[in-house]
């Protein structure tokens, strides 16, 4: 081989090394989720995008697909482990479906308040939880998100469990929803997230139930008479990475992803706690009639649930015990 011929295949491999060092330096990732655009979820998911670019030196942008563009929940749930997606937002009763116990946070009233909810959020029971999920499908959970305390809407008013006997109500596609529905004697109507204000406005269904910021964003306000302020739920989201990524990164991008999630996810938790806040008056001024119910026979109605396998319950004891604990 001639000094020439040396020097040729040297360029040339020299220019497929860069070619992958290219390819290995960028990565397009995609964050899925089922919300609106005008939601706090998507516009800190947004500046997270930006964020982690700009933290790794462009060696990872992402681009946020909402309103369920990518499938709905159970769908973008399973395309974490398929790398179909490489991060969603997602409900802590659908990331239950493959660790039971990190469900416990959607039993209906399972808390007492927002500051228990709060607590919850902080404590070590949470992070056994979370490691329970990561252990179990191989993906992380960096970040608890505050969704709001679900409220039930519907073209009545709703004081008591009794009210809800027999109400085609619209619950979304997770297990542990139904034990509300189940509690106040409602007949559960799955429907996925994108379908609710069509049901809603056709009669298929007679109400729903979901966070004040929600029912504005997704308009359902517009279909529905009466705000019943069931606070059934504190609900709470969860960010994941899933496996084929997490496993990618290394230590310093790992930390990255971490604090930059952790960030947008408090910034999401704030702006939700201050817009349930405000809501009901608004909803008032839009002539809706805004009920608040008798919480006692609620409770009443769903604590022999709590603990109860065959509604759902998929924890012990002892952290139905630690979460109690937890509450001021």
């Amino acid at each position: 081989m001639t000094i020439r011929h040396i020097g040729l295949a040297v360029a040339i491999v020299a220019a497929a090394t860069l070619a992958s060092g290219a390819a290995e330096a960028q990565r397009k990732l995609k964050f899925a989720h089922v919300y609106e655009t005008n939601e706090p979820y998507h516009t800190n998911a947004v500046w997270a995008a930006g964020e982690i670019a700009k933290r790794t030196n462009n060696k990872y942008t992402m681009e946020v697909f909402p309103a369920s563009s990518l499938g709905n929940e159970p769908t973008i749930n399973q395309g974490l482990a398929l790398g179909t997606v490489d991060i969603i937002y997602t409900g802590a009763a659908f990331a239950g479906a493959s660790h039971k116990p990190l469900a416990i946070s959607n039993a209906p009233y399972m808390f007492k308040d927002f500051d228990h909810w709060l607590a919850y959020s902080k404590s070590p029971l949470l992070k056994d939880l979370m490691a329970g999920y990561d252990k179990a499908t191989n993906h992380k959970i960096t970040s608890i998100v505050y969704y709001g305390a679900r409220h039930t809407t519907a073209n009545k008013a709703i004081n008591t469990p009794a009210d809800m006997r027999g109400m085609k109500l619209r619950v979304p596609q997770a297990p542990l929803y139904l034990m509300y529905a189940k509690a106040v004697g409602a007949n559960a109507t799955p429907i996925a997230f994108a379908e609710v204000y069509l049901a809603l406005q056709q009669g298929t269904v007679d109400g729903q139930e979901n966070p004040l910021p929600t029912i504005q964003a997704k308009k359902f306000y517009e279909v529905q008479t009466h705000i019943n302020l069931t606070s059934h739920i504190f609900e709470s989201l969860l960010i994941i990475v899933g496996s084929p990524l997490w496993k990618q990164l290394n230590a310093q991008e790992k930390a990255i992803f971490q604090e930059v999630f952790d960030i947008a996810a408090g910034r999401s938790t704030t702006d939700i706690r201050a817009s349930e806040q405000v809501l009901p008056e608004e909803f008032r001024k839009l002539g809706k009639t805004v009920v608040t119910p008798n919480m006692s026979a609620f409770r009443t109605a769903a604590a022999p649930l709590h603990n109860d396998a065959a509604a759902g319950a998929g924890w012990t004891k002892a952290q139905y015990d630690a979460l109690q604990a937890l509450a001021k």
